[in-house]
């Protein structure tokens, strides 16, 4: 008997069934190529100001001003990751599809399938895209987006059907790696570890109206330059000051329009911020700098509640606590003499960074 390699022959005829099978196919196999999940915006400048350019919408861009155009791009991206929410089983790694053109070379997919987002050309095009775990890491000014923020569709405070609590989601050391990561990408690489530490507090504690109000007690417990901080995240158009600081705290509305969608309720994102100050708390850890005390609170999110043991790639940490490639060992070395961690160590093979946190850390 011969086996033949080429197209499998198919009954033909008027409307028959094999002219039908032979069309679903087709069909069916033009519908699996099309679902993309890869969206892209760019910020254009034109003739009075800037422009919206979305890749996906057939209408034309819509004029967006400086200080809001970061957030109008985060939230339209989000609008469009939400519209095409499906199962893990049925998503790909989008810049595998693409011949990884998007990062340097690495040994090749791996791990679960994330949303990235990803900035380019400083800040003037931004991409959602669904990337594994070994892609995501190998992509520069890129971070993983949380599934609780895409978790549930956008609604009005107060349209908001009234229910039950939800389920808490993620325990606070999850919620507070997910929005470091979240905020490497949102803000610019320049933004002090103060300044982060700040952003941290108010991304977790805001209400539905995206206001925080936070008391001075905690500004004092955080011992930072609050009032630096603050300016430097409104050069980031990342907030507004409404009152502060002052002797009675700060109160601020924030411009990220992406957080408005965290899924998980107030009082768990509370108890996640409440998790970070503790952490970071300066009679803790020996009253490190902010940068060291930002790095000690990412690693401990990092790490296993039981072992204190964790594991991340060097260039994704130097992104996430806003380090610089020359101030890495010497941020970690800092933390291990001040007895935060036990010891840590990087694998000359991989490059990924594995440490051990202090007993009672």
């Amino acid at each position: 008997m011969h086996y033949g390699v080429g197209r499998p022959a198919v009954r033909r005829g008027g409307g028959g069934a094999g002219s039908g099978w032979e069309e679903h196919t087709s069909m069916r196999l033009r519908t699996v190529w099309q679902a993309s999940r890869t969206w892209t915006v760019e910020l254009r400048c034109q003739t009075g100001g800037l422009v919206l350019v979305c890749q996906h919408c057939p209408q034309d861009g819509r004029r967006v001003t400086a200080e809001s155009a970061r957030s109008a791009a985060l939230a339209h991206l989000a609008r469009h990751a939400r519209s095409d929410l499906r199962a893990p089983h049925l998503r790909i790694c989008q810049c595998h599809e693409r011949g990884c053109r998007w990062h340097r070379r690495h040994r090749g997919c791996a791990g679960p399938i994330r949303l990235l987002l990803a900035c380019e050309r400083g800040g003037r095009v931004w991409r959602l895209a669904d990337a594994c775990g070994a892609c995501a890491a190998a992509t520069t000014q890129a971070a993983v987006v949380p599934d609780t923020v895409l978790a549930a569709p956008l609604h009005p405070p107060s349209a908001r059907p009234r229910g039950p609590r939800p389920c808490r989601g993620p325990g606070e050391r999850v919620r507070v790696s997910e929005i470091l990561s979240y905020l490497a990408a949102a803000l610019p690489a320049d933004v002090s570890a103060g300044a982060r530490l700040l952003a941290l507090q108010c991304a977790l504690r805001m209400n539905a109206y995206m206001h925080v109000e936070l008391r001075a007690g905690l500004l004092c417990s955080l011992r930072i330059d609050a009032e630096g901080a603050c300016h430097e995240l409104e050069r980031a158009q990342w907030l507004s000051v409404v009152n502060g600081p002052k002797t009675a705290g700060v109160a601020a509305e924030l411009r990220d329009a992406t957080l408005l969608a965290q899924s998980p309720a107030r009082p768990d994102r509370r108890r996640a911020a409440d998790w970070a100050l503790r952490i970071g708390c300066p009679a803790r850890i020996g009253g490190l700098e902010p940068q060291q005390r930002l790095s000690a609170v990412y690693l401990a999110a990092r790490s296993d509640p039981s072992s204190g043991e964790g594991l991340s790639e060097w260039d994704r940490i130097i992104r996430d606590c806003g380090l610089r490639d020359q101030g890495f060992h010497g941020v970690l070395s800092r933390l291990t003499a001040n007895g935060v961690l036990e010891g840590w160590r990087i694998c000359p093979d991989s490059g990924d960074v594995h440490w051990t946190l202090a007993p009672g850390r």
